[in-house]
C-alpha cells in the first residue's frame, strides 16, 4: 500500500504512452508527418531499433535484447533503490517516471521489435531526434532524480 502511488504513476506511463502509439500507428503511414505548428513541431511515424539518438540502431538486432536486458536491470535497481528509501519524495516519483517509460518502451520491442517514435521538434535545418511519451517520462524522471540526489546530498551534508 505504501508504494501505491509509485506504482500508479508507473502504470499510468505505460497506459498514455501505449495509447499515444497505438493512435500513432493506426492513423499514419511510416514516415508519414503530420505538422502541428509550422517549423516547430510535427507527428510523425518513425521506428527506433537503438535506444536514444538511435544508440545501435544499426547492429544486426542483439541490441533489441540488449536494451530489454537493460530496462529490467535498472528498473530492479531503481524500484529496490526506493524501497530501501535511498530516494526522497521525488525521487521516488522520479523512478517510477523512469520504470513506466522503460517498460513502455520494452513493450514495443517485444511487439514490434523496435521503439515507435512519433513526436518531432525541428527548427529550420535543425532536428531533434523523434521521440515518444515513454522517452519523455524518462528523461524528465532523470532530470528529477539528478535534482533529488543534489537534495539528499544537502540534507545528509546538514546533518552531519
Amino acid at each position: 500500500m505504501k508504494y501505491l502511488p509509485l506504482y500508479l504513476m508507473a502504470m499510468a506511463v505505460i497506459i498514455l504512452d501505449q495509447i499515444t502509439k497505438w493512435t500513432v500507428l493506426a492513423k499514419f503511414h511510416d514516415f508519414e508527418r503530420l505538422n502541428i505548428i509550422p517549423n516547430f513541431f510535427d507527428l510523425t511515424l518513425v521506428y527506433n531499433y537503438g535506444a536514444a539518438f538511435s544508440f545501435l540502431a544499426n547492429h544486426s538486432g542483439w541490441q533489441k535484447y540488449f536494451f530489454i536486458v537493460l530496462a529490467f536491470v535498472i528498473s530492479g535497481w531503481l524500484a529496490n533503490s526506493v524501497r530501501k528509501g535511498e530516494f526522497g519524495k521525488l525521487g521516488n516519483f522520479a523512478a517510477a517516471m523512469i520504470i513506466g517509460g522503460a517498460f513502455g518502451n520494452v513493450i514495443d520491442r517485444f511487439i514490434h521489435g523496435k521503439v515507435v517514435d512519433f513526436i518531432l521538434v525541428y527548427y529550420q535545418d535543425w532536428y531533434y531526434p523523434a521521440f515518444n511519451v515513454a522517452d519523455s517520462f524518462i528523461c524528465v524522471g532523470v532530470a528529477l532524480l539528478i535534482i533529488d540526489g543534489i537534495k539528499q546530498a544537502k540534507k545528509a551534508k546538514q546533518a552531519a
